[in-house]
Order: structure tokens, then sequence, then C-alpha cells
């Protein structure tokens, strides 16, 4: 089976899985009265959404490499927008804002576009660590400059440098796995995005003891037990469609799942420190771009890294 059919065949999987859900809904929605009314209704919100985003996905991987790394580019910039909005900044940081809005994200997934790993996996941590402040200081605005400088730095690291592991995916050249990476990024981002979800009903249903109460109270032991060996399964019987063993795929998958865990758990305390409940408003029942990718910051470099250095040469 070519990589395009698979695509196909895992494409028609979801959405059989979503038609499902949306019948579901709509029944729970005929029949739900005034207590369970606001939860079914956010329940068919996240289900209209899925249906959204996984036409966008599979639209890019349609239109090729390039449309995939443009995708992933404009969920950098409305990421990090997001991420700006929320921690204010001040006239003198805006020079280091533009430089990150339209000099560092362009500029760091033209980097993968054209194959430039070297520069690719240094641009943002060391050149961008080192200008951005610089650019801030010129203002000669010092007040709270340490605590602006952080915020700027997280939010080009988080929204930027992680994100774009996501597309750098395609750069890796495993042996044998030729023209297939795309299903990696597909596995990568089915894996970390099925792990929320799980973690999600796993806690609805059997939820009882919280992990961090005070920076996320929907978070349980419980939770986070039965959706993370759930996708971790799931990721382990997707074997066929990565360059890994089963017991491969498994340890891989384990790792996204525990980096998206911790990447939701390091936001929501961003997000509880700076008084808000989401990102934004982007996505319906989903909140704002940030609160679907925070698993994906912390889990894509971790699993980019763990690919390229035992599975390349």
């Amino acid at each position: 089976m070519t990589a395009q059919q698979t695509f196909y065949v895992l494409m028609g999987g979801i959405a059989a899985v979503l038609a499902l859900a949306s019948g579901i809904g709509a029944v729970l929605g005929r029949r739900a009265g005034e207590g369970a009314r606001a939860v079914v209704d956010n329940l068919n919100a996240r289900i209209r959404a899925w249906w959204v985003m996984v036409g966008v996905f599979a639209l890019a991987y349609l239109l090729g490499p390039t449309a995939t790394i443009v995708m992933f580019a404009l969920v950098s910039w409305f990421a990090l927008r997001e991420f700006m909005t929320l921690t204010p900044t001040r006239p003198g940081d805006h020079r280091a804002l533009s430089v990150a809005f339209f000099i560092a994200i362009p500029l760091q997934y033209l980097l993968i576009a054209r194959d430039w790993y070297g520069l690719f996996s240094i641009l943002i941590p060391v050149y961008g660590f080192l200008l951005l402040p610089s650019l801030s200081v010129l203002a000669q605005d010092t007040g709270d400059f340490l605590a602006r400088a952080a915020k700027i730095q997280w939010g080009v690291m988080l929204t930027v440098y992680c994100i774009s592991h996501v597309p750098a995916l395609l750069l890796l050249d495993i042996p044998g796995y030729e023209g297939r990476n795309a299903l990696l990024l597909f596995y990568m981002m089915l894996v970390v995005q099925l792990s929320d979800v799980l973690q999600y009903v796993f806690g609805k249903l059997f939820g009882r003891t919280k992990i961090a109460p005070v920076v996320s109270p929907s978070k349980t032991v419980e939770g986070f037990v039965g959706g993370a060996l759930s996708a971790t399964a799931v990721g382990a019987a997707m074997w066929w469609i990565t360059p890994f063993s089963p017991l491969q795929a498994a340890g891989m998958a384990a790792a996204i799942v525990l980096m998206g865990f911790l990447g939701g758990l390091v936001l929501s305390a961003v997000k509880r420190s700076l008084g808000a409940k989401d990102w934004g408003r982007m996505i319906e029942g989903h909140g704002g771009m940030m609160d679907r990718m925070d698993s994906v910051s912390f889990a894509a470099p971790v699993f980019f890294h763990l690919t390229r250095y035992f599975f390349t040469p």
C-alpha cells in the first residue's frame, strides 16, 4: 500500500469515527435535560471543530509538503498572537515582537522547506535568544525588563520553535521509509490529540483524584492513567504506518503522551497565572489555537529528536 493510499484509509477511519460521534452527539442533544445541556453542547461543539481541523489537515497533506509547512507557520502565527495577547507587553517590546512575527516565523519555516536542519535547530534558541532582548533594550525601558524579555522568549520558543518540529518531521531521512514522512507527522498528531481526548473522557467517567487541582482542576490521576495507556496502545497498534516496530511504537507513543500531558499542565499554569481560562476563542469548543497546541508544543520536539537520533543515519 502506498503512502497516499494509507493516508486515505486513515482519513476514512477518522471520518467514520467522527460521523459516529456526530450521531451520538445529535441523539444526546435531543435527549439531554437542562442539567446536562451545557456538557452536551460543549461536546457537539468539539466534534464540529474536529471535523474542521481534520479537513484542514487532510487538505494540507493533499496539497503537498509546502502546504503543510505553510499551515503550521500560520498555526505558529496565531498561537504567538494569542500568547502575546494574554501577556501584555510595552512599547519598548514592539521591535522584538515585530521581528518575532515577521522574521522569526517565516525564516524558521523557510529553513524547514529548504531542509536546512543545522540552522533550523539553533536559529531561535541561539540567535533569537540573543537578538530579541537586544532589540527591546534599545528602547531603554527597564521596567520589568527581565519579566518582559522572558515572556517574549517563552512565547517564541513554545509557539514557533517547538511547534515547527511537527512539519520538521518531513526533513528526516529514515532508511526504508522514503516518501512516507507525512504519515509520521500524522502519527504524532494523532497520538497527542487522542491522548488529550481520552484523558478528558476517562477523567469525566472515572476521575476522582486530582493531580494538580490549583493548576488544572479537571486533570485526574484516573483520567491521565486511562487516557495515557489507551493512547499508547493506539500508538503501538499504528506501528505499521511508522518506521518503528510495535514495541518501539509503544515507547514513542508513551513519550508523546507524557510530554503532551506535561505541556498541557505547564501551559495551564501559565493561563492560571494570567487569570485566563482559555488562550482564545478561535476554535469553537476548544478555546484558542494554543489550547489545541499546548500538548503538541512539548511533544513535537521530543518526538522529532528521538526519531532523528535512533532512526536516521
